[in-house]
């Protein structure tokens, strides 16, 4: 980045596993997500925090403005693919679904956005992915096109 130049961004990605298969089981969790870190960090992101659960992931980022966040995303999918194919954690192809949600928010609200994403486990016990993204979706006032939603089987 050029002197001078100075920023304060900060995103929540989310994205799923294809089919929305729930493979991400609790005990690989904190590998893949440590592995996402280290993405991020590489692309000179500041993750905040990483969580999610057996079927999708939430991070949320200082964002590099030197870095898109749909080159952002990419890396992430396109690395940790690699790197959960080197583990070698599932009998079955593994892949990400296509597409992600990016929202963006003021300071004030890191302390919110990062306990939401800390309760995935908890929050999902009681809400679907479909109603979560949704509601992202309406929060925000993205419009939207049902076709082109994550796959929802719920």
């Amino acid at each position: 980045m050029k002197p001078g130049t100075f920023t304060q961004l900060y995103i929540q990605i989310v994205f799923a596993v294809r089919n929305r298969e729930a493979i991400l089981r609790k005990e690989i969790r904190s590998t893949l997500f440590e592995y996402m870190g280290g993405i991020l960090l590489k692309q000179k992101h500041k993750p905040i925090i990483i969580n999610g659960v057996d079927d999708h992931v939430h991070l949320f980022i200082g964002q590099n403005p030197a870095v898109s966040i749909s080159d952002t995303v990419w890396e992430l999918k396109r690395g940790t693919d690699h790197f959960v194919k080197e583990k070698n954690w599932f009998k079955s192809k593994f892949s990400w679904q296509d597409g992600f949600g990016a929202f963006s928010y003021s300071r004030s609200h890191i302390d919110n956005v990062y306990k939401y994403i800390q309760n995935q486990e908890e929050h999902h016990k009681k809400v679907t992915f479909r109603k979560e993204y949704i509601k992202f979706l309406k929060k925000f006032e993205i419009e939207y096109d049902e076709r082109y939603l994550f796959d929802f089987f719920d």
